[in-house]
């Protein structure tokens, strides 16, 4: 018997950008084989409290948010009519709704705009918090018209990116594989038929002190060298589990933000992985997948590794 899969769940909320990420979903529920949930959430109860409903069959939001996910199901039916999914409505903010989906859902997808005066930032607020705190990976569907289509062939792997620039600089003693973001971008490539770029930044120390005993002729290479090390070391597991996909491995000197951002121009999907600390409270996201989100130009997947 096959076990049921969670579902993609799809923030909708009947913005443009919100519109994108209901059709991304859907083309990703088809490669997946998953179930779609489309979900909006609205405080119309609050309104009603207040007084401000002017209908006497009950607030007019309400009525707004039942529309907005049933045009939202309406064009992923034609979209994609084999697709199976619901939708919901929660009588609650997005960010509290969302969140709670996540601990049910394979993947969370979300515009990057929201409605109203959330639309005028780089990436609305709630898919920056949905990045940050959701129990699933989360999908920020960003980028050009072509790469939200799939057209480039290639998925964009940071390999240890998520945590080595903001900690420890890229070649630290000790590899972050970041398992859970491996095995996603492998995922990805294979439902895709795609190249998988693994890429790894690593740069020199800022500063040095050239009389230190243990850098005193140290090669300039050994920098690059203990990178191609680390990246091996993620990938090594995943290439023997999925050898027909074509995985090029790429290490670039330089910051990871910038590289890879402009390694996304060109890309489907850019994937990283964002440490989680069990119990801990506050930001967790990390400044690479936060410039990521912002200025990206293709969707941009952040992986939970938890540990």
């Amino acid at each position: 018997m096959r076990i049921m899969e969670l579902p993609l769940v799809v923030g909708a909320d009947g913005s443009e950008s919100s519109l994108q990420a209901v059709d991304w979903a859907v083309d990703e529920a088809a490669r997946h084989g998953l179930p779609l949930r489309l979900v909006h959430a609205s405080l119309w109860e609050r309104y009603e409290g207040a007084g401000l409903a002017d209908e006497p069959g009950g607030p007019p939001e309400r009525g707004r948010a039942e529309e907005v996910v049933h045009g939202a199901a309406e064009r992923v039916r034609r979209r994609d009519p084999h697709v199976k999914c619901s939708t919901d409505v929660w009588p609650d903010d997005a960010e509290t709704a969302l969140l709670r989906e996540s601990r049910n859902a394979t993947a969370l997808v979300v515009g990057h705009r929201g409605r109203g005066q959330v639309a005028e930032m780089l990436l609305g607020s709630v898919g920056l918090a949905m990045a940050t705190r959701a129990d699933c990976p989360v999908i920020v569907v960003r980028g050009t018209a072509e790469s939200r289509a799939g057209e480039h062939g290639r998925i964009v792997l940071g390999v240890g990116e998520a945590t080595s620039e903001e900690t420890r600089g890229s070649a630290g003693p000790k590899a972050e594989a970041g398992t859970a973001s491996v095995r996603f971008a492998f995922r990805e490539a294979g439902a895709r038929r795609s190249v998988l770029v693994a890429v790894r930044s690593w740069r020199r120390p800022a500063h040095r002190t050239m009389d230190h005993p243990l850098l005193t002729g140290e090669p300039a290479h050994q920098h690059e060298d203990h990178a191609a090390e680390l990246l091996d070391e993620a990938l090594r597991v995943l290439e023997r589990e999925h050898p027909g996909i074509e995985v090029h491995r790429t290490l670039v000197e330089g910051p990871a933000r910038k590289v890879l951002l402009d390694l996304a121009t060109d890309a489907d999907l850019l994937v990283v992985g964002s440490r989680r600390q069990p119990g801990h409270v506050g930001d967790q996201l990390g400044r690479v997948p936060h410039t990521l989100l912002h200025h990206a130009d293709c969707p941009v997947a952040v992986v939970p590794e938890w540990g």
